[in-house]
C-alpha cells in the first residue's frame, strides 16, 4: 500500500520586497539603484530598511545608516518606508498562497511557511511562485525542506527568483563547509562566540559535544544551536493567527537629546504611545523595556517587570520614565525606544493579530 505523497515545508521569501512594491508604483525606477529608509532624507538619521539588487552591488544593505548608503551609491532613489503600502502587498501576497489549498505560517510581510503534501515539491513551488507572480507582479524564491530550518535555509540558494532544495540527504554536502554565519539564527556575536571554542564551519558546529554549546551558551539554546548544525529543526507549519507579546515605539532623533529632562519627556511621550498601543489588545502590561542609543552608537538596554499586570496609563509611563532615571545623565542621547510586554491570551481566545516589523 502507497504511503502517499510526503510531507514538505517550504519557505516562500519575496525578492527585494519592499523595494519591488517601490518599483511596481514607479515603473521608471526599475533597474536602477532603489534604497528605502526612513523618510527618505539622507541627511537625516535613519536606516536602510531595504535596497534593491542595483543598489546591493555596491554595498548597501539593511541597517545601514541613510547617510552612509547615499555616499556609496551618489545616483540612487532613496524613497520614504510607507508601511501602509507593504502591509497591504503583502496581504495579497499571502492570499494568493492560502489559494493553494495548503497551510501558510505567515513570518512577517515578505515571508511565510508553507505546509505541502507532494510528490514533487519543486512543481509546487513553481506554481506558488506564479500565483504569487499573477496577484502582484512581484517574484519569490522557494526553499524546500524536511523541516523549517532547511526550508529556510535553502531560499538563499534560490534567490532571486528561483528553488532550492535543502534536506537531511545533502545538508553536509551544501552547507557542512560553510561559516557558521550562514545559520538561521546565527549572527556575528554567536558565531565570534563560536570561534572561540575553534568552531568555525557548519560541519564542526555539528560535530562539537553538546555539553561545550550547553556551557557556552545554556540549556535551552546550547542544544539548540547543536541541533542547528545538523539542520535538525521543526517540520510543523503552524497557521494559528500571530499574537503580538508586546508593542513597542521608537525614535532617532535629529537633534541628540542632551539633558535628564529632556530624556525624560521623550520616553514619557513613547511610553504614552505604546500603551496606547496595547488597548488595542485588550492585554495588560506586565514589563517595561527601556532602549536607549547613546551619541555615537553605543545601545543598552534596560527593563523592568511591574509589580502586577496592569491596564493604567500612570503604571507603564512611570515605570518607562523610572527606567529613564538610571541612565548616564552625562551621555547625548541619540534614540530611544520603549516597549510594553502583554500577558499572553487564554490558549484558545480568538485574538487575531498582522505581524508588523519593528525592532527594540
Amino acid at each position: 500500500m502507497s504511503a502517499g505523497p510526503a510531507h514538505w515545508v517550504l519557505h516562500v521569501d519575496l525578492d527585494q520586497f519592499i523595494a519591488a512594491v517601490e518599483v511596481l508604483r514607479r515603473p521608471e525606477l526599475a533597474g536602477r539603484p532603489v534604497i528605502v529608509g526612513g523618510r527618505g532624507d539622507p541627511t537625516e538619521r535613519a536606516v536602510v530598511s531595504t535596497a534593491s539588487y542595483e543598489a546591493r552591488k555596491f554595498g548597501v544593505g539593511s541597517g545601514m545608516p541613510l547617510r552612509l548608503a547615499a555616499r556609496k551609491v551618489p545616483d540612487a532613489v532613496i524613497l520614504p518606508v510607507d508601511a501602509p503600502a507593504y502591509t497591504e502587498t503583502s496581504g495579497h501576497v499571502m492570499d494568493a498562497l492560502r489559494d493553494l489549498g495548503v497551510v501558510v505560517e505567515v513570518l512577517g510581510w515578505d515571508e511565510a511557511f508553507l505546509g505541502v503534501d507532494t510528490d514533487d515539491p519543486e512543481a509546487f513551488a513553481r506554481q506558488a511562485q506564479a500565483a504569487v507572480l499573477e496577484a502582484t507582479e512581484l517574484h519569490c524564491s522557494v526553499g524546500i525542506g524536511d523541516n523549517k530550518v532547511r526550508a529556510k535555509i535553502a531560499t538563499g540558494f534560490g534567490k532571486p527568483r528561483g528553488v532550492f532544495r535543502l534536506t537531511r540527504e545533502n545538508w553536509f554536502e551544501v552547507m557542512g563547509d560553510r561559516p557558521t554565519i550562514d545559520l538561521w539564527g546565527v549572527g556575528a556575536k554567536v558565531s565570534k562566540r563560536l570561534a572561540r571554542h575553534d568552531i568555525v564551519t557548519v560541519r564542526q558546529l555539528a560535530e562539537t559535544v553538546e555539553e561545550v554549546l550547553v556551557s557556552e551558551f545554556g540549556p535551552r539554546m546550547g542544544v539548540w544551536y547543536s541541533q542547528l548544525g545538523r539542520g535538525i529543526g521543526s517540520a510543523v507549519v503552524d497557521d494559528t493567527p500571530w499574537v503580538a507579546r508586546g508593542h513597542s515605539r521608537e525614535t532617532t532623533y535629529q537633534r541628540n537629546l542632551t539633558t535628564p529632562d529632556e530624556v525624560r519627556e521623550a520616553v514619557r511621550e513613547l511610553a504614552s504611545q505604546v500603551f496606547d498601543d496595547t488597548v488595542a489588545e485588550g492585554r495588560p502590561v506586565f514589563r517595561v523595556t527601556l532602549k536607549v542609543r547613546y551619541a555615537p552608537f553605543f545601545t543598552q538596554t534596560k527593563a523592568r517587570k511591574l509589580p502586577a499586570a496592569t491596564t493604567e496609563r500612570a503604571d507603564v509611563v512611570d515605570a518607562a520614565v523610572a527606567l529613564a532615571q538610571t541612565l548616564d545623565p552625562e551621555r547625548e542621547v541619540r534614540l530611544l525606544g520603549v516597549r510594553a510586554e502583554m500577558v499572553m491570551p487564554e490558549e484558545g481566545d480568538p485574538v487575531e493579530r498582522t505581524p508588523v516589523r519593528g525592532r527594540l
